[in-house]
């Protein structure tokens, strides 16, 4: 099958620090960029956010990729919404940090409808086109093209919440039959990856802290269509150490391939487990 490549990252871009310093941390997933009128790469294994949101061959096929990799790790077969679930989560995870991540370290907020969005799963990588950002006055980058500013730091936070729910509303849509979750229970998992990728990354940073404060902000309760708020509280540890947790907002339902290995911040794992999970990883 022929692959359109992507042409080279932008040096230039204004996200392109951001996106570097994440590789750098989590060098499992490389964002590569493409200026407005790129092509994103196709066949070979990439798959696009808008042939996902179009439901089809393309959806089939990246769902059948978890049923896969379930079979072949645990050993079983999942049930379908299951599936859904898992493969709903791999793909807005990182699909939320190519918002937060630019975001939290560089305060500019892209706009990245699911047509400017590509994922191969196997490399680890997605292609994003770059164009319209958000930023501050301040912002260098605020003559740069495509820029728009905003007055202060909770209308940028109001351009964090606005991109990533015109991203993966058209995802939640055709992915929220098969998962048998529709309305708030589907926007209660797109808060989980909106908080948990840009937390888990920030970590790897140095400035765990910090993400968990501005996540706060990002999200007070009273943003829809988001679930609830961040949810983090804090844990004493056996050493009188404190151990950060969230609550989520949704299920994952990993509990259905291995009951006895949920994870820390699942609504089915109790005080005294998380502190036992959580003093382990420490």
């Amino acid at each position: 099958m022929t692959v359109t490549a992507p042409l080279p990252s932008l040096l230039t871009s204004p996200m392109t620090d951001a996106y570097t310093r994440l590789t750098e941390v989590f060098p499992t997933l490389r964002v590569d960029e493409l200026t407005e009128g790129g092509r994103l790469p196709e066949g070979g294994g990439w798959v696009g956010a808008a042939e996902l949101a179009a439901g089809g061959a393309a959806l089939d096929g990246f769902l059948a990729w978890d049923e896969e990799q379930v079979r072949r790790d645990y050993g079983q077969e999942a049930r379908p919404d299951v599936v859904a679930s898992f493969a709903l989560h791999r793909y807005a995870w990182p699909a939320c940090l190519l918002i937060t991540v630019p975001w939290f370290l560089s305060r500019r907020v892209p706009r990245v409808p699911v047509e400017s969005v590509s994922v191969h799963r196997s490399l680890g990588r997605m292609t994003v086109r770059t164009g319209d950002f958000a930023c501050l006055p301040d912002d260098p980058a605020a003559t740069a093209p495509g820029a728009r500013v905003v007055p202060d730091e909770e209308a940028l936070r109001a351009e964090v919440r606005s991109a990533v729910a015109e991203h993966l509303e058209p995802v939640l849509e055709r992915f929220g039959p098969r998962m048998r979750r529709r309305g708030r229970a589907l926007w209660g998992m797109a808060t989980d990856e909106l908080v948990e990728g840009l937390w888990y990354v920030a970590e790897l940073l140095g400035e765990e802290r910090r993400a968990m404060a501005e996540l706060e902000k990002l999200l007070p309760g009273t943003a829809k269509p988001y679930v609830g708020t961040a949810g983090f509280r804090e844990l004493t540890g056996p050493k009188g150490e404190s151990l950060p947790t969230r609550d989520r907002a949704s299920c994952c339902l990993f509990y259905t391939l291995r009951p006895e290995d949920t994870c820390a911040s699942c609504p089915r794992t109790c005080d005294a487990d998380r502190i036992r999970k959580l003093s382990a990883s420490t």
